[in-house]
């Protein structure tokens, strides 16, 4: 089986990043939810589109080793290495910011991945390629189709139910805030152990026996 995987916000959860790095910038009041789409949400009714742009390029560029993999994310990584399941992240984001310093967003994003030892691709290729960063959601859509993936899992219900989604790929919409509807294009999931249990079944529990 051959498994792909988002990176931004499937992998990497920017919650604490995003209320932190707007709270030094005085930018909200501190009592509002530590929760990414709180803090966007906030600045974009006060018609701050462009601070909330800029907090981005700062939170997936120069900051972004002050992120954390969402919980059971690693186990997740983990199990696919024990099983020899072939797992590849599989993401979009722009090569340098809109706004704001000029970072490499890519290898702000290789580097993120190498120091959280996510990836151990060392049985047929090094890891730098199973890590494959598309510009656009297009490109996106047709790496999952041109990796053959039988799986993929994402955050964005858009990206998922796009026309142009390879149909033969089972998908997983990861959902940890229950903020989306359940739909036929894919089956949601609201953390990485009910996703490595939709995946493994209860492979997990033998292990640990």
């Amino acid at each position: 089986m051959r498994i792909g995987v988002d990176l931004d916000n499937t992998i990497v959860c920017y919650d604490g990043l995003f209320h932190r790095l707007a709270m030094e910038r005085g930018l909200i009041p501190p009592q509002l939810p530590p929760h990414k789409r709180a803090v966007r949400d906030y600045l974009r009714s006060r018609g701050q589109e462009s601070l909330w742009t800029e907090l981005q390029g700062i939170a997936y560029g120069s900051r972004i080793g002050e992120a954390v993999p969402f919980p059971g994310v690693q186990d997740f990584f983990a199990q696919c290495r024990r099983t020899q399941t072939d797992v590849l992240v599989i993401s979009h984001r722009t090569r340098l910011p809109f706004i704001g310093e000029a970072v490499d967003l890519h290898l702000a994003a290789r580097h993120w991945i190498d120091e959280n030892r996510l990836l151990d691709c060392s049985r047929e290729r090094q890891a730098e390629e199973c890590v494959f960063l598309e510009l656009t959601r297009e490109a996106k859509i047709c790496r999952v189709a041109d990796l053959r993936c039988d799986c993929f899992i994402d955050d964005l219900p858009e990206l998922l139910t796009d026309e142009a989604f390879p149909q033969r790929v089972a998908r997983i919409l990861f959902d940890p805030q229950g903020e989306h509807a359940d739909h036929p294009a894919y089956r949601r999931a609201a953390s990485w152990s009910e996703i490595s249990h939709f995946l493994f079944g209860d492979i997990q529990t033998a292990d640990r026996r």
